[in-house]
């Protein structure tokens, strides 16, 4: 406001200037002055105007302006916790991946080992069983052959008999089957 009083002072003294140098005619000079009265009025009420409507909206624009600053500082602070955070689990990525890995490496072996392990019992089971069944055919061709051993003796003991046999050979052979009878 200061500053609007010292322009319009300088502007009259300049003005005033002007009219004591040129007395042309004065009608031209009254219209003269009249303008410049005239723009200084305006230029007062302007300079009053702007003065009391401008620091508000400077005060707002700046309100504004600051915080859009914090909050554009808030979301860069939460975007540098979010990318610290994807790199950290970036980095932690490896070191998981290693482990599982090394799991992964370790249910294998495990694996393996348990169906060695399984494999060997079930070949164990399966050979057991194959004896089970050699000897249990091994049995019964032994029987097969007792009994067919048994049937060529019987039959070579009845062709021997039947050779040997005559009339009075079975005549004493009853005799003694009836004595023994009785």
């Amino acid at each position: 406001m200061k500053r609007a009083a010292h322009f319009a002072l300088l502007f009259a003294l300049a003005a005033g200037l002007s009219f004591a140098e040129g007395k042309e005619s004065a009608e031209k000079e009254k219209l003269q002055l009249w303008k410049w009265a005239n723009f200084l009025v305006l230029a007062g009420g302007l300079m009053y105007l702007a003065g009391k409507m401008v620091p508000p909206i400077y005060a707002a624009r700046t309100q504004s302006i600051l915080k859009d600053m914090s909050e554009s500082q808030k979301i860069r602070a939460d975007a540098e916790a979010r990318a610290a955070e994807v790199e950290r689990r970036l980095a932690g990525l490896q070191a998981e991946i290693a482990v599982l890995r090394a799991e992964s490496q370790r249910e294998s072996q495990a694996e393996t080992q348990r169906l060695a392990s399984h494999t060997a019992a079930e070949i164990a089971k399966i050979q057991a069983q194959s004896e089970r069944e050699i000897a249990a055919a091994g049995k019964a061709a032994r029987t097969e052959l007792k009994r067919y051993a048994a049937g060529l003796a019987v039959d070579l003991a009845e062709k021997k008999i039947r050779a040997r046999m005559t009339p009075a050979t079975e005549d004493g052979l009853v005799r003694n089957f009836v004595r023994d009878l009785q």
